[in-house]
């Protein structure tokens, strides 16, 4: 990886994020639940890269934005997992609030680089 990319504070966080929540549902029956979650994680730090490398402010917002949404859907999932028994509370609150603050930042992010592209 591109050690620009490997600065990316939020980049590195949602990888950890996905590695996490690979490691918690590792024992999970429900293959539609488990493989639907770890897509999305995936999908947050793998999005981020591929705007990255894109190299064009426009698209790498528009990158920032689906990994916004995918991280979305995995805090919704880990509600859900938590709710039905697949993660136990103190896991899935953790990992809810690490979820949050990669969006958060995400968004500011995205904000940063709107602003940069309309100036």
């Amino acid at each position: 990886m591109d050690d620009a990319l490997q600065s990316l504070d939020v980049w590195t966080r949602s990888r950890k994020l996905a590695v996490a929540v690979y490691q918690n549902l590792a024992f999970c029956r429900d293959r539609g639940f488990k493989d639907q979650i770890t897509r999305a994680a995936v999908s947050v730090p793998s999005n981020i890269a591929e705007g990255f490398e894109r190299h064009s402010r426009k698209q790498f917002v528009n990158f920032l934005q689906i990994a916004k949404g995918s991280c979305a859907e995995v805090r919704t999932q880990l509600y859900i997992g938590e709710e039905i028994g697949f993660l136990g509370h103190e896991h899935a609150r953790q990992l809810q609030a690490e979820a949050l603050a990669i969006s958060k930042m995400l968004q500011g992010l995205i904000n940063r680089y709107k602003k940069a592209t309309s100036a």
